[in-house]
């Protein structure tokens, strides 16, 4: 019987989510399987990874084969370097301390891998936030300065408005003043 360790798809359409697990090569994709070793979410970002490390060590040392995604993330989560790393020991290549301590620095860089790429994300959401928030405060100054200016408009308009109104009601009440007295005669 061939046993793989590969990924079984759950969740919803255009959302999915992934078990991590071990089955017979010929059972189907969602269907039965040997055990569940783990979890993976790409929907987030960076993707989430729950894995039982010491189980799919295990599988790994008895034969299993991963699929191709389930190789990436196990060589994502180390447990294809801590297959390496044993197998130095067990050839006598290198002592289990050595092992341990070249794990512990390639977890460390990994860890920090990681922590930048969060900080990193979120410095550029907090980017994107400053410049929006610039933008709309930019949009709402112009909107701002177009209602002005619509109301300096508005008023020149009414004072002109009045001016002209003024101008012709002054030569008719000069004309209406200034015929009487040409009326009159002066003596």
């Amino acid at each position: 019987m061939a046993v793989k360790i590969r990924l079984q798809r759950h969740g919803k359409k255009n959302f999915a989510f992934f078990h991590i697990v071990v089955a017979d090569s010929r059972s189907p994709r969602d269907g039965k399987f040997i055990e569940q070793i783990g979890s993976y979410n790409p929907n987030t970002n960076p993707a989430t990874i729950v894995l039982d490390g010491e189980k799919a060590l295990a599988w790994l040392k008895v034969g299993a084969q991963p699929t191709l995604v389930a190789r990436r993330i196990l060589s994502y989560e180390g447990v294809l370097l801590r297959k390496h790393l044993a197998e130095g020991v067990a050839k006598g290549a290198l002592t289990e301390a050595q092992a341990d301590a070249k794990f512990a620095a390639w977890k460390q860089e990994r860890d920090n891998k990681i922590a930048a790429k969060k900080t990193g994300i979120k410095n550029d959401e907090i980017a994107k936030a400053k410049a929006a928030k610039a933008a709309e405060a930019e949009v709402n100054e112009a909107r701002a300065k177009a209602i002005a200016a619509k109301k300096a408009e508005a008023e020149e308009a009414a004072r002109k408005a009045a001016e002209e109104a003024a101008a012709e009601a002054a030569p008719a009440a000069e004309e209406a003043a200034g015929e009487p007295a040409a009326e009159t005669p002066a003596e």
